[in-house]
């Protein structure tokens, strides 16, 4: 049995009973010892670690990881303040394409152009050419395609919005080009070429051990489960990635016998996802009054009964559930479903995603229910302000994730990218300011929601691994496996003194298992 000392004088454990510590001891990829007891038991070797502050790696718990994979090869629209400058954009991305590839992903953002308005085929017709264009919003809950893709799919004026999804139409009722929630599904009928997963998701893995990430829940498909898989089985999978089964592969996964962690240390199948509503940045969140200036409340994505049955066919299959939900009125559905679950005495690991507008009246029914809230910080700072301008003064509890600590419940956070950046110390930053990158709103957007950064590690370690059922990883302490990161500036120094720089830390280590796993040149 090989033992690694690894040394540094300030090691943040995560550990109540011994938060900082100088030395850990690794036996086969686990902490067995720390401090004294540590250096006094006799090592192989020893490791000196470098930089400012030692601490737990990070875990994501909510990531696309097939969508940020494919992001590598697409046009990046994020940046883009108006719709000329996403032509231009796109039109050059088109331009190095090889003949007859589809133009895809795209992430752009119409909130944050100087027209606000979301654009139409006939834009995207003139710099796409003759290619297919479906070109993803920013929330990942919208496709922009062109006329193209409307012709090879079907899509006329004649064709009915299917349950869960909306074909936008110009005022003679052709469509515009805009599918919203479960109407971009229209698309899937076209044959599409593309190029193979694993090569782009090795080089996401390595970004994402560069961010200080060490584990992952992954929402995506059961394309990005066998590129997993096969890595695995190969042994070049160096993240921990708790997989997800999305809900069109519910049937299929009951068949197999997949069940809530099965898999081991590394590869693990995780919980079921479903969707109760949209995105905010589609304005297809589901609320219980009208957007302000708008006269919907959102899109319900799936029927309530069938959401309930569903979610109750997981569960008593032995698969945790996951519930994507915005709106309080999608937040307020989705705590009815999980009711159910616990009125059948299912102990199913229930978490509703995002969250992220609650009425304050259902807070205590996650904590009544033992359901984990489950929150990205970076999208309250890039949503503040379409929040207040669609939203409004009416009394919800928004991205509150200290009345949700103060409740009782449960938090894990991640960074549902590709839609906010994975970077871990973005939404630490986040989590504890509530501000963005350049300070703005001074004194933080609804400050009395702020927490502290060990509430908000915890969240992004401890509360992040419980969430999928894992207790033997989020902190160094004996019996926890090794993973760790290395970085360049002390962040509980900074809390007080410069938390706006907290974004800015660099990752200059990280360890998975006890084994080196990336290092910055």
């Amino acid at each position: 049995m090989s033992r690694t000392l690894l040394r540094h004088d300030r090691i943040w454990t995560g550990d109540a009973t011994t938060p900082w510590t100088d030395a850990l001891l690794v036996e086969d990829g686990r902490v067995v010892a720390v401090g004294a007891d540590a250096r006094e038991a006799g090592a192989a070797s020893t490791v000196d670690l470098t930089g400012a502050l030692v601490m737990p790696g990070l875990h994501d718990a909510h990531i696309h990881t097939g969508w940020l994979s494919r992001d590598l090869s697409s046009v990046d629209l994020r940046e883009a303040r108006s719709l000329e400058e996403a032509l231009e954009l796109v039109r050059a991305h088109a331009a190095r394409l090889p003949a007859g590839e589809w133009l895809h992903s795209g992430r752009w953002n119409h909130n944050r152009w100087a027209v606000p308005v979301q654009p139409d085929r006939h834009a995207l017709d003139a710099v796409s050419g003759d290619r297919v264009a479906a070109l993803a919003s920013v929330d990942g809950h919208t496709i922009w395609a062109n006329s193209l893709a409307l012709q090879r799919a079907g899509i006329t004026r004649d064709t009915p919005d299917p349950v869960g999804g909306e074909i936008a139409r110009d005022a003679s009722g052709e469509p515009t080009g805009i599918l919203r929630e479960s109407a971009q599904e229209l698309l899937d009928v076209i044959p599409r070429d593309e190029s193979p997963l694993r090569p782009w998701l090795e080089r996401c893995q390595q970004a994402l051990l560069a961010d200080g990430l060490t584990s992952i829940t992954d929402i995506d498909g059961e394309d990005v489960r066998a590129a997993y898989a096969d890595l695995h089985a190969e042994g070049a999978l160096r993240l921990r990635v708790t997989k997800c089964t999305r809900d069109p592969d519910l049937e299929a996964a009951v068949a197999e016998g997949r069940r809530s962690g099965q898999g081991d240390d590394t590869f693990r199948v995780g919980p079921v996802k479903f969707f109760s509503d949209g995105a905010l940045g589609s304005h297809t969140a589901h609320m219980t009054e009208p957007f302000v200036g708008h006269e919907g409340c959102g899109i319900a994505a799936m029927p309530y009964d069938v959401l309930l049955e569903r979610t109750l066919l997981a569960a008593r299959n032995g698969l945790d559930v996951v519930t994507h939900a915005i709106g309080d009125e999608a937040n307020r559905l989705v705590l009815g479903t999980f009711e159910a679950v616990r009125a059948e005495g299912l102990d199913a690991l229930l978490r509703v995603e995002h969250a992220q507008h609650v009425l304050p009246v259902d807070i205590p029914r996650f904590r009544a229910l033992g359901v984990v809230a489950s929150m990205q910080p970076s999208h309250c700072t890039a949503d503040l302000e379409l929040a207040d301008a669609i939203i409004g003064p009416r009394r919800l509890a928004s991205y509150a994730w200290r009345s949700f600590l103060d409740a009782g419940v449960r938090l894990a956070f991640g960074s549902d990218a590709p839609v906010e950046d994975p970077n871990p110390f973005f939404g630490l930053h986040a989590a504890v300011t509530r501000q963005r990158a350049d300070g703005h709103p001074l004194g933080g957007w609804r400050p009395e929601e702020r927490i502290s950064l060990t509430e908000a590690v915890h969240a992004f370690t401890v509360g992040a691994h419980e969430s999928v059922g894992r207790t033997d990883v989020g902190r160094l302490a004996p019996g926890q496996l090794a993973d760790l990161v290395a970085v360049d500036r002390d962040l509980w120094a900074l809390e007080a003194t410069a938390p706006g720089e907290i974004r800015d830390t660099a990752v200059l280590q990280t360890w998975v298992g006890g084994e080196l796993a990336h290092e910055r040149g």
